[in-house]
């Protein structure tokens, strides 16, 4: 496949004589080539890191929509975005694609050894403990220095808030009922509402309303994201039904008092 000419045609891109994973790899490289795509050549690693983001939360609304067509097209979306760093680190002489899924592949055999060895494992609790395990020890450590070892800095806020309060709640840095997490919700809105005018010190207190929120979420079960993302998603909704009303009324937002476009919000939101 390597020493094939690259596709000048479409038809040559689209030639079932090759598997689909092989045209697409083909097709990057030839966009990625000195006659290729001026745009595809321009990028690089640090150009592309906001798009990988941005695939992986289409990904997630594809899945939260539970539209199965439209998550098969964003994982293929996603999946470019893999094949693309794959070929800019191949064109340096680094690595390729087939380094990125030996790669998994191997770590998925090293991390499965109830699996794909002789050990047991009872749950996924159990599988997760072993998985931590080997984990440190490919990386050379007998154990975490921290608890909170191994949760990446580069989540989303959100995210990362709850992955570092769920590593805190192992090893029983946790309320266990619900109503001491409820009291700092309130605990922290009162602190904000004191730290008012003071800018730095608000936002601070915000941070901390916010965390205390995730962690009110995670007792719960509720899912952070989800609930934002639909809490979000239900705004949007009404706000554009403010504003068709607005226009059927020959009214411009902007134009409207508060109170105008609240009695409008309220009636939207009592249908």
């Amino acid at each position: 496949m390597h020493d094939a000419p690259l596709p000048k045609t479409a038809a040559d891109a689209l030639d079932t004589r090759w598997t689909p994973l092989e045209q697409l790899l083909r097709i990057m490289a030839r966009l990625r080539a000195p006659d290729g795509c001026p745009w595809d050549r321009e990028q690089s690693h640090a150009t592309l890191r906001q798009s990988v983001i941005e695939e992986a939360y289409e990904v997630a609304a594809a899945i939260n929509s539970g539209d199965d067509a439209n998550l098969r097209e964003e994982l293929g979306d996603l999946l470019l975005q893999v094949v693309f760093h794959a070929q800019m680190a191949s064109e340096r002489g680094d690595w390729n694609f087939d380094a990125v899924a030996s790669g998994i592949v191997e770590k998925l055999v090293r991390r499965h050894p109830h699996v794909f060895g002789s050990e047991n494992a009872s749950d996924s609790a159990a599988v997760l403990t072993r998985w931590e395990e080997i984990k440190r020890a490919e990386k050379g450590t007998a154990a975490a220095a921290s608890a909170l070892d191994g949760v990446s800095e580069g989540l989303p806020s959100l995210m990362r808030a709850e992955k570092v309060q769920k590593k805190a709640a192992k090893v029983g840095f946790d309320w266990s009922e619900l109503p001491p997490v409820v009291a700092k919700v309130r605990e922290e809105i009162a602190e904000v509402e004191d730290a008012l005018g003071d800018a730095e010190k608000v936002e601070e207190e915000i941070g901390d309303l916010l965390f205390a929120v995730v962690n009110l979420a995670r007792k719960l079960k509720v899912d952070g994201e989800v609930a934002l993302q639909r809490a979000t998603d239900k705004f949007a909704t009404r706000f554009r039904q403010v504003e068709s009303i607005a226009r059927e009324r020959g009214l411009a937002l902007e134009k409207m008092t508060l109170a105008e476009m609240d009695e409008i919000w309220d009636a939207v939101k009592a249908r």
